[in-house]
């Protein structure tokens, strides 16, 4: 009798939220012969409509996560969120949670990350800790200028941080978060030349890889485009930034995809502003703009493989995201695709499976360059097409019915 081989078992990989970044690493997982188990709040999020392998349940609950971590070579996050002391928990246990407790509440507590960065030398703003409304004034005065009052914990997409307009407005809303106790800082506020965001991966075994230096652009601290490799960004720069970010990352003990968000200066240095422990949104131009995605490396490095190339398959990438419009067009998001194709069959489309509301990103654009293209050009397209997508208008003023493109 012949011997019936059975279906080897591909790793599973248990993801904490089931956002889109659970999403697109689920296509990853998939394209690897993996497992990704998600762990959701809601059979609706985004990922939890395409994994087949989803627990639902709160990332405050430590016997949800003991159940999403059950049989599971590695935990890893969609977010960053889970209180550490759960993970340590879970550590304890013997389960591999990546990037490990220890790093992750670098990207939790903006005062624990900006205390550490200080610490290991890094470039970072002037800040300080608050305990009531007379420290604005001592550091308004340290500083000699604006500053900005962030929350230290929580916040994303612009929420938690307050660029404040004088002395009075800093005032009033360090008073307001005081109030409601919840814990603030304060920055000084740089005068910028642009954003940058330096994307890098580490793996337990040390090994590190980093992406170009990319340009991040922002509109009412929401990331809407981002521009790949960062334009007119010179040698040196750029390998000092690709460099701090795989410094912080062994540094700092990470593994998985790290993302290192950087003011470059109006006199030409580098600060470090954020991190973020997981796969980002200024990592989206890799899903068809480099060798490995984010989301293929974020598996790589937690399941300790090694890791892939970064480098870039064309001259320039720009992704541009998918922002919910003030009113929700009549005409329905496939119709809007099918339009799309047609005027810019270049365009790559990630959506998210999400409710279209204001603001609400619910997918992104890449479009690659080739050789002849100029960086305008391709962001020009690129935008139209997300603002397309979020508003069934072009913003050309072009009509199909009546126009060539």
């Amino acid at each position: 009798m012949m011997a019936v081989s059975k279906r080897p078992t591909p790793p599973i990989v248990a993801m904490v939220g089931g956002g889109q970044l659970a999403r697109m690493t689920h296509q990853a997982a998939i394209a690897l012969g993996q497992s990704l188990r998600v762990l959701a709040v809601s059979p609706d999020d985004p990922a939890a409509q395409v994994s087949p392998d989803v627990v639902i349940g709160a990332h405050t609950d430590l016997e949800v996560l003991r159940t999403a971590a059950t049989g599971a070579a590695a935990l890893t996050f969609d977010h960053e969120h889970v209180p550490t002391a759960l993970l340590d928990t879970l550590v304890g246990e013997g389960v591999k949670v990546y990037p490990p407790p220890e790093a992750l509440v670098h990207a939790q507590d903006k005062l624990v990350m900006r205390r550490k960065l200080e610490q290991l030398g890094a470039p970072i703003p002037r800040f300080t800790t608050v305990t009531s409304v007379d420290d604005v004034d001592a550091f308004a005065a340290a500083v000699s200028g604006p500053v900005v009052v962030k929350t230290v914990r929580g916040g994303y997409d612009g929420r938690g941080v307050v660029l404040t307009r004088d002395l009075a407005h800093a005032r009033e809303v360090v008073a307001s978060y005081l109030a409601d106790n919840v814990a603030v800082l304060l920055e000084e506020r740089v005068s910028t030349r642009r954003e940058l965001s330096a994307l890098v991966a580490r793996s337990p075994f040390g090994q590190g890889a980093a992406w170009p230096i990319v340009e991040t652009v922002q509109r009412d601290g929401i990331c809407v485009t981002v521009l790949a490799p960062a334009p007119g960004l010179s040698e040196d720069l750029a390998g000092a930034a690709e460099q701090l970010g795989l410094r912080l990352a062994a540094d700092l003990g990470v593994v998985g995809v790290l993302a290192v968000e950087l003011f470059e200066t109006t006199e030409g240095a580098l600060l470090v502003n954020e991190l973020a422990m997981r796969p980002h949104n200024s990592g989206h131009w890799t899903m068809d703009g480099a060798v490995t995605s984010q989301f293929e490396q974020h598996l790589r490095a937690v399941l300790d493989y090694p890791l892939g190339d970064t480098r870039p398959i064309a001259p320039v990438t720009v992704m541009a995201n998918v922002l919910g419009a003030p009113q929700t067009p009549v005409m329905g998001l496939d119709e809007r695709l099918h339009h799309l194709f047609g005027r810019i069959p270049e365009a790559k489309v990630h959506l998210y499976g999400k409710a279209e509301r204001p603001g609400r990103k619910v997918g992104h654009v890449n479009i690659v360059g080739t050789a002849d293209c100029d960086v305008n050009r391709v962001r020009e397209r690129a935008e139209r097409a997300a603002h397309w997508l979020s508003h069934a208008e072009w913003t050309d003023g072009w009509d199909g019915h009546s126009a060539d493109d």
